[in-house]
C-alpha cells in the first residue's frame, strides 16, 4: 500500500489497519515456519506497510502531521 493511501485514512481507521497488518504477519510467518507459505516476499511488505502505518501514527501524536 502506498504512504498516500495511508495518510488519507483517519486515526482509528490506521489503529485497526495495524492490528490486521499484526494478524497477516503472525499468519504468514507461521505458514512460513511450517513451509506452507507460498510467496515469501509477502511478509516483507506486511512490515513494511506496518512499519509505515505506525510512523504515520507517531506523527500525528507528536504533531508534525495533521490528520484528516
Amino acid at each position: 500500500m502506498k504512504p498516500s493511501e495511508i495518510r488519507d485514512k483517519t486515526d482509528d481507521e490506521l489503529r485497526e489497519f495495524e492490528a490486521s497488518l499484526r494478524d497477516q504477519l503472525l499468519r504468514a510467518s507461521v505458514a512460513q515456519a511450517t513451509q506452507r507459505h507460498q510467496n515469501p516476499s509477502q511478509i516483507r511488505k506486511i512490515k513494511r506497510d506496518l512499519a509505515r502505518a505506525k510512523t504515520i501514527l507517531r506523527a500525528r501524536e507528536l504533531g508534525k502531521e495533521n490528520s484528516p
